[in-house]
């Protein structure tokens, strides 16, 4: 199968290794990864700011550069959540019935990675080795906004060599929220504090999210402390195969 990769711009700018281990999954399951470099923002920072405008022509960019694929994987339940829920929304928020049509028909075709990996390939053991204590934060927009609750843990438990341990409130959110965190900053501190004490109390190595926005605002409290644990995504981990 052709997959399309949605990288987001946030992982093209800040975390290429996400994009790198997402391609190297898909390859090693057998697929062809295509990248098309016209793709952009999908919006979401914009709709979440109350710009629906800007958002729409953001959306339809993002609608004409994947019309024609078959299969859309990102490495972002966040993004994700922003393409498959919210661009039918922002056309009747903004009539537009073409992007509500457009949108509808692009919904079916567009899948998180363990999203991906768990209900289209129907596979949890792809072939990982990552011999380190972890965590797992499962992120708000994964959880709720797509509804994938803990099912990314049955591919992180699938590792070989991995040493997981269950985060205590592991549903509280880190407090990012994308704009939220810079528009209430005392209030999305106050929820990171919470979610680090809880990391750090676990005496792991890595925190484990499908999310870089949220394990970015994780990993900046985290470097505030002592023991320092470090964040990975989780593609980065599927894609990991070191020698034993």
């Amino acid at each position: 199968m052709k997959v399309h990769l949605f990288i987001t711009c946030l992982n093209d700018a800040l975390f290429p290794k996400t994009g790198i281990a997402t391609t190297q999954i898909l390859e090693r399951l057998g697929h062809t990864v295509e990248f098309d470099p016209r793709q952009t923002c999908c919006g979401q920072m914009h709709l979440n700011s109350g710009y629906r405008k800007e958002a729409a022509v953001l959306a339809k960019q993002f609608i004409e550069v994947f019309k024609d694929a078959e299969c859309i994987v990102s490495p972002s339940g966040s993004c994700v959540a922003n393409v498959r829920e919210m661009f039918i929304n922002l056309g009747k928020w903004t009539e537009d019935e073409a992007l509500v049509s457009d949108a509808e028909q692009l919904r079916e075709r567009v899948f998180e990675l363990s999203e991906f990996l768990l209900t289209v390939e129907k596979i949890e053991d792809v072939g990982a080795y990552f011999p380190h204590r972890v965590t797992y934060h499962p992120t708000c927009h994964a959880t709720r906004g797509l509804g994938l609750s803990d099912s990314p843990l049955k591919l992180l438990k699938a590792v070989k060599g991995i040493d997981y341990v269950e985060l205590p409130d592991s549903s509280q959110c880190c407090g990012f929220g994308g704009t939220f965190s810079v528009k209430n900053a005392d209030t999305s501190s106050a929820m990171l504090a919470d979610k680090c004490d809880a990391v750090n109390a676990l005496d792991v190595e890595y925190c484990v999210a499908l999310d870089n926005s949220c394990l970015m605002h994780i990993g900046g409290g985290l470097k505030k402390s002592s023991k320092e644990p470090k964040v990975i995504h989780l593609a980065e981990v599927l894609a990991s195969r070191e020698e034993r």
